[in-house]
């Protein structure tokens, strides 16, 4: 142990430069250590003394009548170790004790340091030696030690290697939020860190890119309406169930990174600005773009654009410190932009506070239980292969909670089911049979294997499935009462009932009637319809706001769902007719649920 057993600082060096040691030696072994340039002066006689430069060969000139013998003394040879004066900064920056008494106080000791690992000997360990000696204090509170930057394999970056990064070559390619992004959710700063391209990506493509796309959403739909967030107010009493929820996450989320910041949690500061960023794109936006599509400024789409713009402007001021130029650029355009009394940067402004009265915690943990099931939802359909576009009739979920009506609607809605029913016991969609794992179970019963074979195929499985999770092990008496099989020792097979899918986790289950009457395949086939139609759009480079014609040309069945279905495919599309035929537009061929349709897009005049 380094600190235990440290040994005694040899403070003096053998070179030309750097700090001279203030000690003066005369040959009849006589030493004084000079502590000011007055003091230099009064010893050596000479006012100029007191101004010479304190550096070889200047300081070297300076001689001293040595008052034990009269002869002059001379200064010793050896300058101060570099790692002295890296030590003395805190004081020395200020001149301290000489001038600035009150500037150095307020700042000592600092609040905290940072610097790579290696200095645990060098000015982590100067900083303290010194400051110990002279104030009987350590000189800092907190300090932050960097973990080396290795290769993606883990090994130490050199140029012999060939394997070093060139800083200024990463910066050029990456962009500095991106690198410093990393190096922030990467993993605590103490650890070593691989630095490779692959991983810089991914958090520019997860974080960057989705924070980016949010903002150009807001945008672009507020240059549509001519939206000006400064003559509106978030009123919130006002707002819908899902814009309070997405204030609560964010005055959470300003909450959490500023506890974390101030704290030195690095890694969690980043990660829940990460999932914040995830959930407003892929949550929020998703489910509310309807809201911002629709005509006129109502109160509903004005509470949309006021939640969005708070929640941008908001993430950008807390993930400043983070990413400051692709936050500055936020700011510069949804801040000073509109209001250029507004502080000139994002750097100047104060961090945002949270707001206590916009956290909800019960609203939160519902939504968050809503995603669960969404997500157990989606795992289920991708069993069963049914795309999200195909309606299915009724669900399923056993939990140990239950939800209000508005937030069952948003899980059919997201996972397009009819109905969703919460119920107590699922056990008539599933059956589990159970197996011996051998080997764990043969070392430890191998005389009952036999009985404990048979017993656990006599078992009704639901029940036992039900006993294990709540009791974390079957007892098998009737064999011995010796007989104990947790988890680990079982192999469990599950079945599903025919035309049904289930999936459980984290005390969640979810079962999905998979059988399919004719109407949802219907309904199924204009969704895809609708979807194609605006993937065309899009491929044919029209305005978001463009009103098109639509022509459709296929089988009888093709044609009787445009004739049941046209209306509604026409109001989500923004097209002013849909007929039979062909255009002189933009047209594609699809295959849609087995049938050959071609369809064609054109702009209308």
């Amino acid at each position: 142990d380094w600190l235990e057993n440290i040994q005694d600082w040899g403070i003096s060096r053998n070179r030309y430069w750097g700090t001279p040691l203030n000690v003066w030696e005369c040959e009849c072994g006589h030493q004084e250590c000079i502590g000011s340039r007055a003091e230099l002066a009064e010893k050596s006689g000479n006012p100029d003394a007191a101004q010479v430069e304190l550096h070889r060969p200047y300081i070297d000139a300076v001689t001293i009548k040595c008052p034990d013998c009269g002869k002059e003394m001379h200064r010793v040879p050896e300058v101060i170790d570099c790692w002295f004066d890296s030590g003395a900064m805190p004081f020395a920056q200020h001149h301290y004790p000489f001038e600035n008494k009150e500037v150095f106080e307020q700042q000592f000791p600092a609040k905290f340091i940072s610097e790579a690992v290696d200095q645990t000997r060098g000015w982590f360990y100067s900083l303290m030696a010194e400051s110990t000696l002279l104030f009987n204090k350590a000189p800092y509170e907190n300090v932050i030690v960097l973990g080396h930057v290795q290769d993606e394999n883990g090994q130490k970056m050199s140029k012999s290697k060939g394997n070093a990064v060139d800083p200024f070559e990463a910066l050029e390619q990456y962009g500095a939020d991106a690198i410093r992004w990393y190096f922030y959710i990467n993993s605590a700063p103490w650890l070593p860190n691989r630095f490779h391209g692959k991983a810089v990506q991914e958090g520019q493509r997860k974080f960057m890119s989705t924070l980016w796309n949010t903002y150009a959403f807001y945008v672009l739909y507020a240059e549509i309406d001519q939206f000006d967030a400064t003559k509106y107010t978030l009123d919130y009493e006002k707002l819908p169930v899902m814009d309070k929820w997405l204030l609560s996450k964010l005055n959470t989320l300003v909450k959490t990174v500023d506890e974390n910041l101030g704290n030195y949690r690095i890694p969690e500061a980043a990660r829940a600005l990460d999932s914040f960023v995830d959930e407003m794109s892929n949550w929020y936006v998703r489910r509310s773009r309807d809201r911002f599509w629709a005509k006129g400024m109502e109160q509903d789409k004005i509470n949309a654009y006021m939640t969005l713009y708070t929640a941008l402007v908001t993430v950008a001021k807390t993930a400043a410190p983070m990413i400051p130029f692709m936050t500055e650029d936020i700011y510069q355009n949804l801040v000073r932009n509109l209001d250029p009394s507004a502080p000139e940067s994002i750097h100047l402004c104060d961090f945002p506070v949270a707001n206590e009265q916009h956290i909800d915690k019960e609203l939160e943990d519902n939504m968050e239980a809503v995603l669960k099931i969404v997500v157990i939802g989606r795992a289920c359909r991708n069993t069963a292969n049914i795309k999200t576009k195909q309606p299915i009739g009724k669900m399923y979920v056993k939990a140990d909670f239950a939800l209000s009506e508005y937030f069952v609607e948003i899980i059919e809605d997201e996972l397009n089911v009819k109905s969703v029913e919460f119920t107590e016991d699922v056990s008539a969609f599933t059956s589990y049979t159970f197996k011996p794992q051998l080997r764990t179970v043969g070392p430890k019963y191998g005389k009952y294997l036999k009985q404990i074979q048979q017993t656990l195929a006599s078992l009704d499985g639901n029940q036992a499935m039900a006993k294990l999770k709540a009791e974390g092990a079957l007892k098998l008496d009737n064999i011995s009462d010796e007989v104990v099989l947790c988890e680990e020792d079982l192999l469990i097979s599950m079945a599903q009932k025919e035309g049904y899918v289930s999936d459980s986790e984290g005390g969640v289950t979810v079962v999905l009637d998979t059988n399919l009457t004719p109407e949802l395949i219907e309904e199924g086939m204009v969704r895809e319809i609708i979807s194609k139609l605006q993937t065309m759009r899009k491929e044919a480079d029209f305005e978001v706001t463009d009103r098109i014609h639509v022509t459709y040309s296929g089988s009888d069945k093709v044609g009787e769902i445009f004739e049941k279905y046209g209306e509604n495919i026409k109001t989500v599309v923004l097209a002013d007719t849909v007929t039979e035929g062909t255009t002189d537009g933009y047209q594609k061929e699809w295959k849609i649920n087995g049938e050959t349709v071609l369809l064609g897009v054109q702009k209308a005049q």
